[in-house]
């Protein structure tokens, strides 16, 4: 019986390597009553959004160098943007409630505020996003079906 209730370093180990491996922010096993989750930390994420510019200088001779930075270049404006809505979790984004369904919102659209924007799938639990404030959508920066990242601008709201 102390066998089942004793946690195996090995185990959280492997855990922790394949969530690295992978990608993925996080990964839980559960046999019986043990239950182990692991969870990668997202914040370095923006740390690596932020150091582009001092890369892309050293790297500036290089003709692929300056493709990759620039391509990297607008993320960083667009977490900063005014009106950027962030989103709350880490999930699944998906701008209509089915795939046959008109988009919540669109460019151009006018929302009020507690609006539907658009929904997060995170641990099979849809998620609403509502708007924060009134205005008009002037930009989207997710696709239907896109992963998306904790605090990454889904849409802007101006």
């Amino acid at each position: 019986m102390p066998k089942n209730d004793a946690i195996d370093p090995e185990l959280v180990r492997e855990l922790a390597n394949l969530v690295t491996e992978t990608g993925l922010s996080e990964i839980e096993v559960e046999k019986g009553d043990l239950r182990i989750r692991v969870v990668r930390r997202l914040e370095p994420v923006s740390v690596q959004v932020a150091a582009p510019a001092p890369m892309a200088a050293i790297a500036a001779p290089v003709p692929a160098a300056p493709s990759a930075s620039s391509a990297l270049a607008p993320a960083e404006p667009v977490r900063t943007q005014p009106g950027s809505v962030p989103s709350p979790m880490v999930g699944t984004a998906y701008l209509r409630p089915s795939p046959d369904a008109k988009a919540f919102v669109d460019i151009g659209s006018t929302v009020a505020v507690g609006d539907k924007l658009l929904l997060i799938e995170a641990m099979k639990t849809f998620n609403e996003i509502v708007a924060p404030r009134a205005g008009t959508v002037t930009a989207i920066f997710v696709e239907d079906g896109q992963p998306v990242e904790f605090g990454e601008a889904l849409l802007v709201i101006s």
